[in-house]
């Protein structure tokens, strides 16, 4: 008796969802990952290489590395179209790829929300290489201003009270107050740090006891938090709210918001709000053979309101596409996605963290070493674990940071 053949299934994006999509294959499908980088980044401790806490191979992980265990093999491209007819893909290299099912997983991109000046004077966070453009931005100008010996201050904004947002404040923050100190005081004393939202309170997702404590840990820390404070405009030095007030800003880092890549506008497919518009199954409007999964998904939860773009949503939704199209091979009608919040974390620095899971919250040093275990946990390869856990006792033991270096394009 003939064994059926595998199913040719091609995944566009290594991220979260992509890369869980394909290792959940395994060996029942064969699987090519399509991704314009050869690794994929851990992008919850991307603001730690932003900030000189980590270095950033540590937070890289090999594709191909990732896939060794799998009937899986990778394609460094970008898609450029899809035809349908055929269920083929083409890339960016010439190549075609043929597919009886395709995973479009390309996650998001730095939402500027139409706000003048951002792409010109505002740094994302959505990438290695945009965290070391930071990393080096605040190095420079901590050196520029090591220079003066007068009451020359150098102004830093954070634009969006999110997770990502706060936890980047704290820990610029603590490399002001630790190391950038060791390294020069004065310098180090004349540096502000804002953290600008544009709603009433920060960490919205959260309890608002766990807001207030958050708000708390950060004014400790001598971050200035701003709330009700919507961003009009960007200047290369100057940010412009809508109140008609204004902060001075040298250097403003955008952790506003993210939209779904915007890539998928040229693959033929129905888009809704920024996303890829889907059935409760993950299969996108009208093509049954294809899935959208992560950041760009159109899911809705219970109440009717798009999936938050987090990392536990993407690897949920490409596992279950994963055992859907096993389910479609063994003749199976496909099943309904349903998100499982498994709760929210954020830290905002040393000892102080954030944890809710459902009606259960809890803060301080136990949610940090919650939160530290975690991202352990979800971090890909043994060698980048390690090289983190290193990184992470020189930090809190010696109260410096060993990865202050200007390494950009300049």
């Amino acid at each position: 008796m003939n064994q059926a053949p595998k199913p040719r299934v091609v995944i566009l994006g290594g991220g979260f969802g992509g890369m869980a999509a394909a290792q959940a294959l395994g060996t029942s499908a064969n699987v090519t990952v399509v991704d314009r980088h050869n690794y994929q980044t851990f992008l919850p401790l991307l603001y730690q290489v932003s900030t000189a806490g980590l270095a950033a191979d540590h937070v890289a992980y090999p594709i191909r590395g990732a896939l060794q265990k799998t009937a899986g093999r990778f394609r460094m491209a970008s898609p450029i179209s899809i035809d349908h007819r055929n269920k083929t893909v083409k890339l960016d290299s010439s190549e075609v790829l043929p597919f009886d099912h395709l995973i479009v997983a390309m996650g998001s991109v730095t939402a500027d929300f139409g706000t003048p000046g951002v792409k010109e004077h505002a740094l994302g966070m959505k990438s290695i290489h945009e965290a070391l453009t930071i990393r080096a931005e605040v190095m420079r100008r901590f050196e520029d201003l090591c220079r003066f010996e007068d009451d020359t201050r150098l102004s830093i904004a954070v634009v969006g009270g999110g997770p990502t947002g706060v936890e980047m404040a704290g820990a610029l923050a603590e490399l002001v107050r630790g190391p950038l100190r060791n390294d020069q005081a004065h310098a180090a004393n004349h540096i502000d740090i804002t953290l600008i939202e544009a709603g009433s309170h920060i960490l919205p997702m959260f309890d608002n006891s766990l807001s207030v404590k958050s708000v708390r840990s950060l004014e400790k820390l001598g971050v200035k938090v701003m709330t009700n404070s919507a961003v009009k405009e960007v200047t290369g030095d100057t940010i412009y709210l809508r109140d008609g007030s204004s902060i001075p800003a040298e250097i403003t880092i955008w952790a506003a918001g993210v939209k779904g890549a915007p890539a998928i506008n040229e693959l033929t497919l129905p888009v809704v709000g920024n996303r890829l518009e889907v059935d409760p199954t993950l299969q996108v409007k009208n093509y049954p053979h294809i899935w959208a999964i992560g950041d760009l998904a159109g899911a809705k939860g219970k109440d009717g309101s798009f999936l938050p773009m987090v990392a536990p949503v993407a690897m949920q939704q490409g596992r279950f596409v994963a055992q859907q199209i096993k389910r479609i091979s063994s003749a199976k009608e496909v099943k309904v996605f349903s998100y499982k919040d498994k709760g929210s974390m954020a830290t905002i620095g040393r000892h102080k963290a954030i944890v809710q899971v459902n009606s259960i919250k809890y803060s301080g040093y136990l949610a940090w070493v919650t939160w530290l275990f975690l991202h352990l946990f979800y971090l890909m390869g043994g060698r980048n674990r390690i090289g983190t856990i290193v990184d992470w006792c020189w930090n809190y033991f010696t109260f410096d940071r060993g990865n202050r270096h200007i390494m950009d394009s300049l």
